[in-house]
């Protein structure tokens, strides 16, 4: 060993090593790799890594964040448990290489502060909403007054040694911090970070955030810094810093916004210089008298959410930081964990603290919720989403354990606090809040059960502008009149990417969309919506709106969007996206999962849009100019039902031209399990009597190979073919399934979608509504019937709203910045 220690006289032991021991020789030059700091480096690391893994494998049954797991991962191998062992904590995690693992995880530290500002709306700290202001400042306010008051009683009435004494009154203030990093972990790990839920704790907690930073800023300048002089001077620098971040950096990247086109990606020298300026930011903020996180942090609220520049930067970093650099952080605080220092009546002195401040927040968060109109559950869930810990105050913990101020016993009671907090709200959380429970439909919401002359509600999903020719057909097909009008509600799907808030942003007609997440592309497709609602008006409104959320759970987006719309069919791209040539050009995997869940959960009927349209040149049929020829596929079932509805509907227009083909079964029973069938048909024959553009075809066949000769010959003359997506396990499609490459299509449409289908006519896959009441839908039944009815009110009120919204400005938070009648619509 080329290392030795000196004992300090009084101070902490200085650990000498050769400074040659960098990189290791080898063992072929009998050289142990152990004693050079890269090799034991990426030994711990590695380690590191690989029990985090292991523990949140573990934990993963019982609902744990992977922060509980990644503070364990540390004090597994630290003096609590292993580090016990003087071999391990020799060889593996020895005193000489901390300097060196705590750098690394600084630099890890400082890149995460940078990433959550880029990804952060700076914007939600000083606009907040007056429900984020009624919830966040109280809870503030309160935690802040009543734990410290606590804490001083506890000093006066309750014996304690002198450490714990002069440190409680810090980690009773500590309890304050809502610090937005926390609850944006959480939330993204819960997935339910683009619910009203989620955006409310958000915005309340960023708005905290203002004063919680504020206050850490001056408490880390007196513990820096005990001259009276020498912390003015350190805060007047923090201060000069953000108005030079303010007005001379951010005005920079705002530039480069503006001036880099949508369709061009960031440059590698303006990322590098962006990082480079990480660094100095850092730099500056030591030399200034605050932590190295300060500067890094200001700097990444400066940089603007989303594409292009805060996604280019989230892209290159996201994946580094997320899953090694910020962990490192995490467990190299439980490495510095040792529960062997903690005394039981410290224990309980700083756990009551804890759990008071718990109680003081949660029972604010339900006062200020009685007031404002939020449902118990929502509100208890909130309250506990208000006290979640993390790396924000193992910051806190580790600078005044630097600082002297917190004993090894504080800092392990601290810690320990921390992942007992986190490993207590999480299943708590999941338990109280169901995003999903709240999206069952009053009534029935189908086509098929709709007034005849009654307004048709469509929320059609549109992920490409490419689609927009396709959808304005659809739309147009779907027959509006003065006497049956159609509502459409737009919904551009839009991937969050570098930035943590999820948006749904109300479009104006006509506005100017600069700026928004969405950029100019979103302009595009709003415009030409709302000029087919002016080519159609008094027939056809369209409402649009951007929502900005994560793939994984958008489909919660589409859910809730297709409740306060009072939706009856949503309509949702396929994932599959066709060249012009009639090849696959583009394969979106997380679409197909979204459209699997939507087809899961959506309140209303679903129909799943394959857009060819590009093959035919996109023929308008707004103009009056050409004929749409419409086919649809009927074998039987409820789904068959709704897409007979739906084309029967499109047979009013004068420019469609419908077909309804029929499958049977040669030899099948054609009296009582056809009777419902037969009607339906009938029904629709009998409407379309007069209608030249209207014909009925029959097709019996024997099996599964007929009936696929026969959908090959639907190859030309049809723009559109409606089809349903399951048929009650009928027996003309026996042994069709096994080939089924899309399964959320069915057998017949994922024919339809296939490659090999050449056709240039787009598809519609349709789904009955399955949910009402939590019980699956049995066989439509005959007739029109009550899709108006009691929810009419109830669904006005809600678009009511969001109109409103759209009216008041360009974009805008729902759940968070529109008072409590949101909650109601969401909820009830």
């Amino acid at each position: 060993m080329a290392s030795f220690q000196i004992k300090g006289d009084g101070g902490p032991d200085i650990i000498c090593h050769d400074i040659h021991l960098v990189s290791s020789r080898g063992f072929w030059k009998q050289s142990n790799p152990l004693d050079y700091a890269i090799p034991l480096l990426l030994l711990q690391l590695s380690l590191i890594s690989m029990s985090c893994r292991l523990i949140d494998l573990c934990l993963h049954p019982l609902q744990q964040s992977s922060i509980v797991s990644q503070i364990l991962g540390g004090i597994v191998f630290g003096p609590s448990l292993l580090g016990q062992e003087s071999t391990i904590a020799s060889n593996l995690f020895p005193r000489r290489s901390t300097m060196v693992l705590e750098t690394f995880a600084s630099f890890g530290l400082m890149f995460f502060f940078f990433i959550m500002g880029v990804k952060a709306d700076a914007s939600m700290m000083f606009r907040p909403g007056k429900m984020a202001m009624a919830i966040g400042a109280p809870v503030m306010i309160s935690t802040a007054v009543l734990t410290t008051a606590l804490s001083f009683l506890l000093k006066k009435y309750v014996s304690m040694d002198d450490s714990l004494a002069k440190s409680l009154p810090l980690l009773a203030a500590s309890q304050t911090l809502t610090a937005f990093p926390n609850i944006a972990c959480i939330l993204t790990e819960l997935k339910i970070f683009n619910t009203d839920l989620g955006r409310l704790a958000m915005a309340s907690s960023m708005f905290c955030d203002i004063l919680g930073f504020s206050l850490v800023a001056v408490g880390f300048t007196v513990l820096a810094n005990t001259h009276l002089i020498r912390g003015v001077m350190a805060l007047v620098s923090a201060l000069s810093f953000v108005a030079f971040v303010v007005c001379v950096f951010r005005p920079v990247v705002l530039w480069i916004r503006r001036n880099t086109p949508e369709e061009k990606a960031i440059g590698g020298t303006c990322i590098r210089s962006i990082l480079a300026a990480v660094l100095l930011a850092g730099l500056v903020g030591e030399l200034i008298g605050q932590h190295f996180i300060f500067g890094p942090m200001v700097l990444g609220l400066a940089v603007p959410e989303g594409p292009p520049l805060g996604a280019a930067i989230v892209a290159k970093l996201d994946s580094l930081i997320s899953s090694l650099l910020y962990p490192t952080f995490l467990t190299v605080s439980g490495l510095q964990t040792n529960i062997f220092k903690i005394d039981l009546q410290a224990a309980y002195i700083v756990f009551t603290i804890v759990l008071f401040a718990s109680l003081v927040k949660i029972t604010t968060v339900l006062i200020a919720a009685y007031y404002i109109g939020i449902p118990l559950r929502e509100a208890l869930a909130l309250g506990l989403l208000l006290n979640a810990k993390g790396i924000c105050e193992l910051v806190v913990y580790n600078l005044c354990r630097d600082g002297e101020i917190l004993s090894d016993q504080e800092f392990a009671l601290a810690v320990i606090s921390v992942v007992a907090v986190t490993a207590i709200i999480v299943p708590l959380i999941k338990i109280l809040y169901d995003p999903t429970r709240h999206k069952l439909p009053i009534k029935r919401r189908t086509i098929h059960q709709s007034k005849r002359s009654g307004e048709l509600r469509i929320l059609v999903c549109i992920h490409k502008q490419e689609n927009i020719p396709t959808v304005v057909n659809l739309l147009e097909a779907s027959c509006a009149t003065e006497d049956s009008p159609i509502e459409v509600t737009a919904l551009l799907l839009v991937e969050l990417v570098g930035r943590t808030t999820p948006m749904l942003i109300a479009h104006q007609p006509h506005q100017s969309s600069k700026g928004h997440a969405s950029g100019n592309r979103s302009g595009h497709i709003v415009n030409a919506l709302h000029q087919y609602q002016d080519r159609r008006e008094g027939c056809v409104t369209v409402q649009t709106y951007s929502a900005i959320s994560q793939m994984e759970i958008m489909h919660e987006d589409i859910c809730r969007m297709s409740i306060d719309s009072g939706a009856t069919i949503v309509i949702v791209p396929f994932h599959k996206q066709w060249a012009i040539d009639g090849n696959i050009e583009r394969v979106n995997r997380t679409i197909q999962q979204m459209n699997i869940k939507v087809l899961e959960k959506a309140p209303c009927s679903v129909g799943i849009l394959i857009d060819r349209g590009i093959l035919n040149g996109s023929l308008s049929i707004v103009n009056s100019q050409s004929t749409y020829n419409v086919a649809v596929v009927y074998i039987g079932g409820p789904d068959d039902v709704e897409s007979l509805a739906y084309g029967a509907r499109m047979a009013n227009h004068e420019n469609v031209t419908l077909t309804v083909i029929r499958f049977l079964l040669f030899g099948g029973d054609n009296a009582r399990e056809r009777k419902l069938d037969n009607d339906l048909i009938d029904e629709v024959r009998e409407a379309n009597m007069r209608n030249e553009a209207f014909s009925y075809q029959e097709a019996v066949v024997r099996d599964g190979v007929e009936l696929t000769e026969c959908i090959r010959r639907l190859e030309e003359g049809f723009d559109l073919i409606i089809a349903g997506r399951q048929h009650q396990d009928s027996s003309i499609l026996q042994g069709l399934g096994e080939w089924s490459e899309c399964p959320e299509l069915g057998v017949i449409g994922d024919m339809l979608a296939s490659p090999d289908f050449g056709s240039a006519a787009s598809v519609l896959v349709v789904q009955q509504q399955r949910v009402v009441g939590g019980t699956l839908v049995n066989r439509a039944t005959k007739g029109g019937g009550g899709g108006g009815g009691g929810a009419a009110d109830h669904r006005d009120m809600a678009l009511h709203l969001h109109h409103g919204v759209a009216a008041a400005a360009t974009s805008s938070t729902f759940g968070v910045e529109n008072g409590p009648a949101a909650w109601h619509i969401s909820m009830e």
